[in-house]
């Protein structure tokens, strides 16, 4: 039953495959278990490894330095579909040569108001690395308890809405012809790609070594950066699509977010580890509805940090959830820590049971 479940559940979240899917191919087995049943499994996994979700969770928010995104998945509710979200929090101090192990947590909402970040992050202080979003911003705000949370921003995110504006083939392909292409854009590609470059060469070393890379070759290149798009600016229309890709990265709002790596070895130039733990999300949203209730939102959620955090580890997620969907009913609290991902050591028989 427990391999069973292991697979039942790493289909279901690892792979996309819906229950009903999982049900026809049991049925052509010869097995016949019905939709109801399968739920019940998963919903009894679930409630079975909250404690360790629990654990990757306080692991995660234990850290100083937090990556934050969101996505749309759809919510199957009372007139339809309806359009929530899942949200992720991604510990990864590896960049910066630390030594804590990578983790993910997920939450669900139904909507993308402000007031669940504020949740999710009540009681945390750090570098929040995460687009622009408004929603986080009381999390900046000076008079916050226990202090306010530092906004990195992602360097990917501005280079994105110049990199539209110069992509030659693309817009060729679109049928606009080459003078449509953005000079502006293209220099301001080139430039970004620079500072890429730059923390290509100090990704995995410490801190300070990082810090002082940065204080000699990029900051002059920012300073640039911040000079040539503030004057090329002053000479563009408003409407202009430029102008829009220069004012999101120099707005007063922006800037500071986006030039605090160069005080600060552990920030990343980019929020790209957040975008990669939501991919599978993305890939799988299409397969799936959740339940009209939240409750499958929240099961989800839980289900894709366990996965998340195992993958994130180069762990097996079939075998580890096989062995400690097995073991951890039997094991006392102050052992479940040996269940985590990081600590977990794959028994042979799990691994070709999986």
């Amino acid at each position: 039953t427990w391999r069973h479940n292991g697979s039942l559940i790493f289909e279901k979240y690892g792979q996309h495959q819906p229950l009903n899917r999982q049900a026809e191919r049991y049925a052509r087995e010869g097995v016949e278990l019905s939709l109801s049943t399968l739920a019940d499994q998963v919903g009894a996994v679930a409630a079975l490894l909250t404690p360790l979700k629990a654990l990757i969770e306080a692991h995660v928010f234990a850290a100083a330095r937090l990556h934050g995104d969101d996505t749309t998945v759809p919510l199957l509710a009372r007139g339809g579909t309806k359009t929530a979200r899942l949200w992720t929090y991604v510990r990864d101090d590896r960049p910066f040569d630390g030594t804590a192990p990578p983790a993910v947590v997920f939450h669900f909402s139904r909507d993308r108001a402000g007031e669940h970040p504020t949740a999710h992050l009540k009681g945390w202080q750090g570098i929040l690395q995460a687009d622009a979003y408004a929603g986080y911003n009381p999390l900046y705000d000076p008079g916050r308890p226990p202090g306010p949370v530092a906004p990195a921003l992602c360097w990917s995110h501005a280079r994105r809405k110049f990199f539209e504006l110069a992509d030659i083939e693309t817009n060729v392909r679109k049928g606009k012809p080459a003078k449509d292409i953005s000079p502006i854009a293209l220099e301001a590609v080139r430039r970004i790609d620079a500072l890429f470059e730059i923390e290509r060469s100090i990704n995995g070393h410490p801190p300070d070594v990082r810090l002082e890379v940065r204080k000699q070759l990029s900051a002059p290149l920012v300073t640039d950066l911040e000079r040539w798009l503030q004057g090329e600016r002053a000479q563009l229309s408003k409407h202009a699509k430029v102008a829009k890709a220069i004012d999101y990265l120099l707005s007063p709002n922006h800037w500071p977010g986006f030039t605090r790596f160069l005080d600060d070895g552990r920030v990343c130039l980019t929020n790209n580890a957040a975008e990669r733990a939501l991919r599978g999300v993305a890939l799988g949203r299409k397969s799936w509805l959740f339940a009209g209730s939240e409750r499958g939102g929240h099961r989800a959620a839980a289900m894709y940090t366990l996965i998340g955090t195992a993958k994130l580890n180069g762990i097996d997620p079939q075998a580890w959830l096989a062995d400690v969907i097995a073991r951890i009913s039997d094991m006392p609290v102050s052992r479940l820590p040996e269940l985590l991902p990081w600590n977990w050591a794959a028994p042979e028989t799990s691994v070709k049971a999986a």
